[in-house]
């Protein structure tokens, strides 16, 4: 019985250890897009849960500055409790982003999220062995098969975000480009959002459009 347990533990363990999966399934880029260079990126992650926003804005700020860009992140400027009713202007916030030196505006938004169950088959199918007496004696069988007794199927659902990220020039607030991904079953926000941002800068790195 302890050694089934423990077999129970350690699937479990795997399983919370397995990361968020998130891929990159659509990309677009402006074929007129300005010839010019970028320094300073403005980064707004547009979703009203507060830690969620801090952790997207944080991981992509970092791996922006790590590409050599300077990163302005929008929960630092404006308070984090916009709605509807109390979005400041479209001309207060392009002028605060402006002010700030920001010559790019990049936002990420959660466009869409389905949920599917699926049954998942159980496992420990019976294959016999050859000659009997093979385990010798109570012990030997019962320590043999425990456990790896059958273990039944479940019913389990996944969980799919779909996210939608753009850059926009900040003078002319014309889009640079456009990618659209999905993200399957993230265990945390911390998990979705580094994992949301390393198939970013893959996805920008494969279009030459970060070194």
């Amino acid at each position: 019985m302890k050694t089934s347990y423990c077999l129970t533990l350690f699937a479990a363990v795997l399983l919370s250890a397995c990361g968020t999966t998130t891929q990159v399934t659509n990309f677009w880029r402006t074929p007129d897009a300005p010839q010019k260079t970028y320094h300073t990126i403005f980064i707004a992650a547009m979703v009203h849960n507060v830690g969620a926003k801090q952790s997207i804005e944080n991981n992509l700020a970092a791996a922006a500055q790590n590409k050599g860009y300077k990163a302005i992140k929008s929960g630092d400027i404006f308070p984090p409790n916009f709605t509807k009713e109390n979005v400041p202007s479209k001309e207060a916030i392009l002028n605060r982003v402006r002010e700030l030196g920001c010559d790019a505006i990049f936002t990420m938004a959660v466009v869409d999220k389905t949920s599917e169950t699926r049954y998942v088959p159980g496992s420990g199918p019976y294959a016999p062995y050859p000659a009997w007496g093979w385990y010798g004696s109570f012990w030997g069988y019962y320590n043999y098969w425990y456990p790896t007794m059958y273990n039944p199927g479940y019913y389990t659902t996944d969980k799919t975000y779909f996210l939608e990220s753009n850059m926009y020039d900040a003078q002319t607030e014309s889009l640079l480009f456009s990618v659209q991904s999905e993200s399957i079953n993230p265990g945390s926000i911390e998990d979705f959002s580094r994992s949301y941002t390393k198939s970013l800068v893959q996805a920008l790195e494969r279009q030459g459009l970060l070194k």
